[in-house]
């Protein structure tokens, strides 16, 4: 347990920002599975329009440290390449 205040408030911290964190990753996960199925369905318009939507969200986390840059640019581009025509 935390041995004074200022440990206290970063537990607290920790704790939101994990909350936080957990939710965008969520939604991240949750966005790139519907682009994949709507394409695998054979819908390319709305499989775009979420992979739009899947790759700002991814962007926005990299941008707040959520996601490593790299990791953000694998995620984009493994998701591109399973939803582009063959």
């Amino acid at each position: 347990m935390a041995n004074n205040k200022s440990a206290e408030k970063r537990v607290r911290q920790i704790e939101k920002r994990t909350e936080r964190n957990g939710a965008a990753k969520s939604r991240i996960k949750t966005l790139q599975k519907k682009a994949i199925l709507a394409a695998g369905e054979g819908k390319n318009e709305e499989a775009l329009k979420t992979f739009q939507e899947f790759s700002s969200a991814v962007d926005k986390a990299a941008k707040n440290n959520i996601f490593q840059k790299n990791k953000a640019a694998n995620l984009k581009s493994r998701t591109n390449k399973a939803i582009k025509p063959s």
